[in-house]
């Protein structure tokens, strides 16, 4: 398998190192302009480097890789961590299972609870085809060839659990809690890859303040292998894994709800939701069959409606 071409690399930096990286920019000429949310831009021929305000460093484009190894790294930053993220971080290639979700914060569509097992020479394969957070993917497409790319690796293991939207209101309306609809979603498909195999550990994003929230609803296996909940979880390569084969099956699913009711139902919970919502009421659908109730949007629809259609 040909190894991905990085065209984008993000790093933390000072005020001092940011300066140091603009003046060297400069001195080749670059074109600075102004970006939201940053101190400046600049861009020459394949290369974009971007300093924000937050302390970050984008740097894009096709001669990424070479620009970051023979002038960021060694110039600025002092170190050499690009092509060697896995030999720096060697719990990443330990055998574990990764779990995440997608379509918590989305008034239409399931939930989806995905988890994905992996060892090392899946990892790598998983940092070959470009793997990483899914909220970082912007295209539905490229999450479905990368989600595709992924099952398909040798020994990578997958388990989803997508709960439309009629199973999770019905959910919700027993637990009356979204952690709680995620602590047993996580410990199933958890559960569920276990029983085909023997993973030391898991981990997933933190959702809820204490583990508790997914442990105890673990069986026997779940409660013997070591579990850790932790924030950003993402830059974990089983998690990202999961976090892409969640948002796939979220995404498609919306989709066949959509062609099922006649319209395109949006994502998220903006006012283009409150309208496509309107219209499923318009053509006499139940909403609960496409819709999270307990959104907020659902009330105030009650009293928008006629605003909206």
């Amino acid at each position: 398998m040909p190894e991905k071409e990085i065209t984008s690399y993000t790093c933390e930096v000072t005020t001092l190192q940011a300066d140091q990286v603009k003046s060297y920019l400069h001195d080749r000429l670059f074109t600075f302009r102004e970006v939201p949310y940053a101190f400046w831009g600049a861009a020459k021929g394949k290369l974009n480097v971007t300093a924000f305000k937050s302390g970050k460093l984008l740097v894009q484009g096709k001669d990424t890789k070479e620009w970051v190894e023979f002038f960021l790294e060694p110039e600025v930053l002092k170190k050499a961590s690009l092509g060697y993220e896995l030999e720096l971080a060697p719990e990443q290639l330990e055998p574990r299972i990764g779990i995440d979700e997608s379509g918590k914060g989305d008034f239409f569509g399931p939930l989806v609870i995905a988890s994905v097992y992996v060892n090392e020479s899946i990892v790598r394969a998983l940092k070959e085809i470009g793997v990483k957070d899914s909220k970082l993917i912007k295209s539905d497409k490229k999450i479905e060839e990368i989600a595709k790319e992924i099952k398909r690796v040798p020994g990578c293991l997958v388990d989803v659990i997508a709960l439309m939207p009629e199973t999770y209101n019905r959910l919700y309306g027993k637990m009356r809690n979204v952690n709680e609809i995620l602590g047993w979603g996580h410990a199933s498909v958890l559960e569920n890859l276990l029983c085909r195999v023997d993973a030391p550990k898991a981990i997933s994003d933190q959702f809820a303040r204490t583990e508790w929230t997914i442990k105890k609803h673990l069986k026997e296996k779940g409660k013997k292998i070591e579990f850790h909940q932790r924030h950003k979880a993402e830059s974990d390569y089983a998690v990202a894994a999961a976090s892409i084969i969640a948002r796939e099956e979220f995404v498609r699913r919306l989709r066949q709800l959509g062609t099922k009711a006649g319209i395109d139902l949006p994502k998220g919970a903006s006012s283009l939701v409150k309208k496509a919502a309107a219209q499923l009421i318009k053509k006499s659908l139940p909403l609960d069959a496409y819709a999270k109730m307990h959104f907020k949007t659902s009330s105030e629809l009650e009293s928008d409606i006629s605003n909206i259609l």
